[in-house]
C-alpha cells in the first residue's frame, strides 16, 4: 500500500471510532498536516531558538524547565499553520499552573508577564482548555506524569489531542501568526518541565535534505562551477569549507517567499543569502550603469570580530548589503547558531535576525532597492570562509506574512 493510501485510510478509520463531528475534525486536521516541514523546537541541550523574559528557565537532564519567577519563554519564529507536539509535567504535587501560548504577541512594555492571547491551560483541573475560544475537555491529564499534547492550527481553526485522544476543535482563531510560548507562574503554580518539542511548519518546504545538494526544485547546484570544490554534506549539516570556488544557486527562481534558516560562522566569517538573484547570481545593483538585473544580498557576519570595527552600518549581519542597515545588531557569537528569516512581498523585505525584526524596507524607504528583481533564485554566498547551515525552508507566496 502506497504512503498516501495508507494517510487516504486514517480519516475512515477514525470514522468507525469516533462521531461524525470528530470525524470531519479528523479529516481536515490529517489532510493539513500530511505536509510542512518538522523539526525540533528544543534540542534538548541548551535554550537556543527561545527567549527568556521576566522568568529563570534552564534544561536539566534533557528537559526545558521553568525555574523561577513570572515570566515568557517563547520561540525565535512567528508560526501561521502548524503542528505542535510536546511533554509537559508539573513538579509541584497540586494547585499547578502554567500554559503554552500560540499565535501570541509579546507581552508588551506595561509589566505584564504574559501574553493575552491564545494560551493552553495548563492549571490543574483545566489542562487544555483555552478560554478565549470556549475550548474546554476533561478526564484526558494522567496528574504527576507526563503528558502528551498536539496542537494543530490551520486558519481560523485549531485542534487538541492530549494523550492520544481527541480533545477538541475549534473555529474563531483570529490572530494570523504569532509566537509559540511557555507561560512561567512558578510562585503559586509551580515549576514545570517540557521535553520533546517539535513543529511541523505547514505550507514549507525543506531546501535540504541532509544528505547531499540534492536535485531539482528542492536542491542546489554550483552558480557556474562545480560544488563539489567548495561545499559538502558533513554531519547532516550544508557547509561551505571556506575553499575558493562557486556559489550555490536554488533550483528554482522565486518571487514572494519566506525563507527561514540557521547558520554559523567562525571567528570573523564572512558569507551571505542571495535573494531573487539572476542566473548569475549578480546581486549588489546594476553597478557601472550597465543595467544587468540584479538581486540582494542579505548579509551574515561575525559582527563582534576586530576586523570588522570600521564597517558601514549596511554591512552588519542581517543586512541587505549597502542598502538598508540591520538594527538592532543581534548576531550571537561565533560558534553559535543563528536563525534568520528573509519575508519578500514585492518590493518589501522583512528580515527577523534570532527572533528579531531587525530589517522592514521597501522601495520608498530604501531608493537602493528600485531597480532590484522582484523574482529569481535563491543563492548561499561562497566568500572563502567556513560557514554552516541547516533547517533551510521556504514557503512561497501565499503562506508569506
Amino acid at each position: 500500500m502506497s504512503r498516501s493510501s495508507r494517510l487516504s485510510r486514517l480519516p475512515v478509520l477514525a470514522c468507525q471510532i469516533l462521531a461524525p463531528l470528530v470525524c470531519v475534525a479528523l479529516v481536515s486536521i490529517t489532510a493539513s498536516a500530511a505536509e510542512g516541514f518538522k523539526r525540533q523546537l528544543f534540542n534538548g541541550k541548551d535554550l537556543s531558538g527561545w527567549h527568556v523574559t521576566r522568568c529563570e528557565a534552564g534544561v536539566e537532564d534533557g528537559a526545558l524547565v521553568l525555574q523561577n519567577g513570572n515570566g515568557f519563554v517563547r520561540s525565535d519564529h512567528r508560526y501561521k499553520d502548524f503542528v505542535l507536539e510536546l511533554d509537559w509535567k508539573s513538579r509541584q504535587a497540586e494547585k499547578w499552573d502554567s500554559g503554552i501560548y500560540f499565535r501570541s504577541e509579546l507581552p508588551g512594555p506595561t509589566g505584564r508577564a504574559w501574553p493575552t492571547l491564545y494560551q493552553v491551560n495548563l492549571a490543574q483541573g483545566m489542562e487544555g482548555n483555552v478560554k478565549d475560544l470556549n475550548a474546554s475537555s476533561t478526564g484526558l491529564i494522567k496528574p504527576g506524569e507526563w503528558n502528551h499534547f498536539k496542537l494543530t492550527v490551520v486558519g481560523a481553526t485549531a485542534a487538541l489531542e492530549i494523550n492520544g485522544q481527541h480533545a477538541w476543535k475549534v473555529d474563531g482563531v483570529k490572530a494570523a501568526d504569532g509566537y509559540i510560548g511557555l507561560q512561567a507562574e512558578t510562585p503559586i503554580g509551580g515549576q514545570f518541565e517540557f521535553r520533546n518539542i517539535t513543529i511541523t511548519e505547514l505550507g514549507f518546504q525543506s531546501l535540504f535534505n541532509g544528505k547531499d545538494l540534492g536535485s531539482g526544485d528542492t536542491g542546489w547546484e554550483g552558480g557556474g562551477a562545480d560544488a563539489s570544490a567548495c561545499w559538502k554534506v558533513e554531519d547532516g549539516l550544508l557547509l561551505c569549507t571556506g575553499q575558493k570556488g562557486t556559489w550555490l544557486r536554488s533550483g528554482k527562481q522565486y518571487g514572494d517567499f519566506n525563507l527561514r534558516l540557521e547558520y554559523k560562522l567562525k571567528e570573523g566569517g564572512n558569507s551571505g543569502v542571495f535573494v531573487r538573484v539572476p542566473h548569475d547570481g549578480k546581486h549588489r545593483g546594476r553597478e557601472l550603469g550597465d543595467g544587468q538585473p540584479s538581486g540582494v544580498e542579505i548579509q551574515l557576519l561575525d559582527d563582534a570580530a576586530k576586523r570588522y570595527a570600521s564597517i558601514e552600518p549596511a554591512q552588519f549581519s542581517a543586512s541587505i548589503y549597502a542598502v538598508a542597515p540591520a538594527n538592532p545588531h543581534v548576531s550571537r557569537p561565533a560558534g553559535e547558531w543563528n536563525s534568520i528569516e528573509i519575508d519578500c512581498r514585492g518590493d518589501r523585505y522583512r528580515v527577523s535576525h534570532n527572533g528579531v525584526q531587525v530589517i522592514d524596507a521597501n522601495n520608498e524607504k530604501s531608493p537602493g532597492l528600485k531597480d532590484r528583481e522582484l523574482k529569481g533564485y535563491l543563492g548561499l554566498q561562497n566568500h572563502n570562509e567556513a560557514v554552516w547551515f541547516r533547517n533551510l525552508r521556504v514557503a512561497e507566496s501565499q503562506y508569506a506574512k
